[in-house]
C-alpha cells in the first residue's frame, strides 16, 4: 500500500512512499519495524508529522505510521505509547491534576518524538519531566527501557535524532501533585500575573499556553494556513562564549539595538526570530514565491500556503539562513528532520 506523505505530515508537504504500514501498539511497530530490516526495505517511521520536511519525490521505502489513543496515569507517573498525540497526554496530565508538561500544551507532534528532539516551550524541556524511554534496538531486536541519561539530550537534540538505530516505542514521565512547572518564561508569567519562578495552577498555565500559541499560528488549524508548518523552523543560535562579545557587537552595530539573550551552556542562545525580522524578513515574507511563505504571525515558522512544495520551502529556507548570515554572521540550523532533500547551499560557502 502506498501513500502520500503530504497526508501524514502537517506542513502538508511530501511525495509518495513504496509501502505503509499502521501500528498502534509498540509490539507492531517493532514487529513492522523488523519485517522491513530483514527485507532490506527502508523504514521511515512517522508519528504526526510534525517535525518532517519530506522531499517531493517522496520516500523509497515503507513509511511505518503510528497512531493511537490513551495515556496510562500510576500516582504521578504517566506512559503513553509513542504514537498517541501529544498534546493528548499534556491534557490527561492536566486533567489528572498533574504538574510539569502543562507548558508544553498544543505542541503537535506525536508522544514518541518529544525525547527525540528534547521537545521544549515557555521555559520547559522534556528532559526536565521525562523518566524513561522504551527502545526497540534494531540491531539485536530487543526492545528495553533506558533512563534520560543515556539519550543525551541537549537544546532540541538527543543522540536518537542523530540515528535511526533506536526506535521510540512509549515514553514514561515523572510529574508533580497539583502545582505547574516553575514559570520562567517572561511572557507566560505576565499573562498570568505571576513572578517568574512562580508556580500556578496546572489548567491556568495551559490555557495560557495555548492562547499564547495561537496568538502565534502554532496550534494546529487546518483552516489557518499560519499552522501549516513545523513550528519552529530554525533552532535558536546558541554562541560559544568566547565568540559571543564579538558577534553581539556585530549585531548591535548593524541594528541599533541589543538582541535578546538567554543563557545556555558554555554561551549565549539568541533568538532566532528576533534576528530573522532584524535581517529584513517580515511575517508573511515569501520572496515572491507563491506557495510558501514565512508565517504571517511568527517569523519563526515557515508555511505552506496551499499549494506550495518542499523545494520552494527549502529555497525560502535557505534565503533566510543566508540573510541572517550576510547581516549579522549567525548560522540558522534547521530543526526539522529533513528526508530526502536538504536546505540548498550558498554558492561560495561552507555550510
Amino acid at each position: 500500500m502506498s501513500i502520500l506523505l503530504s497526508d501524514l505530515t502537517t506542513l502538508r508537504l511530501g511525495g509518495p512512499a513504496r509501502g505503509y504500514v499502521r501500528c498502534t501498539t509498540g509490539a507492531e511497530v517493532a514487529a513492522a519495524v523488523a519485517r522491513c530490516d530483514a527485507a532490506g526495505e527502508p523504514v521511515l517511521v512517522v508519528g504526526g508529522g510534525s517535525n518532517l520536511v519530506i522531499a517531493d519525490a517522496g520516500f523509497e521505502g515503507t513509511v511505518v505510521h503510528l497512531t493511537g489513543r490513551g495515556v496510562a496515569i500510576d500516582g504521578t507517573r504517566v506512559t503513553a505509547f509513542a504514537g498517541v498525540l501529544w498534546d493528548e497526554v499534556v491534557a490527561a496530565t492536566v486533567g489528572a491534576g498533574l504538574g510539569g508538561l502543562e507548558c508544553l500544551s498544543g505542541i503537535p507532534g506525536s508522544a514518541g518524538a518529544t525525547p527525540v528532539q528534547n521537545v521544549g516551550a515557555y521555559g520547559v524541556e522534556v528532559s526536565a519531566w521525562l523518566d524513561a524511554v522504551e527502545l526497540y534496538h534494531r540491531a539485536t531486536g530487543e526492545t528495553a527501557w533506558v533512563p534520560p541519561a543515556d539519550l543525551r539530550l541537549a537544546y532540541r537534540t538527543s543522540r536518537l535524532k542523530a540515528s535511526d538505530s533506536d526506535i521510540v516505542l512509549s515514553v514514561r514521565f515523572a510529574l508533580t501533585d497539583g502545582a505547574s512547572a516553575p514559570i520562567r518564561y517572561g511572557e507566560l508569567a505576565r499573562a498570568l500575573g505571576v513572578q517568574p519562578g512562580a508556580t500556578v495552577d496546572p489548567h491556568a498555565a495551559r490555557e495560557e499556553v495555548l492562547a499564547l500559541r495561537r496568538g502565534k499560528g502554532m496550534v494546529l488549524d487546518e483552516t489557518d494556513h499560519d499552522t501549516w508548518s513545523v513550528g519552529s523552523f530554525f533552532t535558536n543560535p546558541v554562541l560559544p562564549a568566547v565568540d559571543a562579545p564579538r558577534v553581539i557587537d556585530r549585531i548591535e552595530a548593524a541594528t541599533g539595538q541589543t538582541p535578546p539573550q538567554y543563557p545556555a551552556p558554555d554561551g549565549v542562545k539568541l533568538s532566532a526570530g528576533w534576528l530573522i525580522e532584524r535581517a529584513g524578513f517580515g511575517k508573511g515574507y515569501s520572496g515572491g514565491r507563491s506557495g510558501v511563505s514565512l508565517s504571517t504571525k511568527h517569523t519563526l515558522a515557515l508555511t505552506n500556503r496551499g499549494a506550495g512544495s518542499t523545494a520552494e520551502l527549502l529555497s525560502l529556507a535557505a534565503e533566510v539562513r543566508d540573510g541572517v548570515f550576510a547581516r549579522f554572521g549567525v548560522e540558522l540550523h534547521p530543526e526539522p528532520v529533513l528526508v530526502g532533500s536538504d536546505l540548498p547551499a550558498t554558492p561560495g560557502r561552507i555550510h
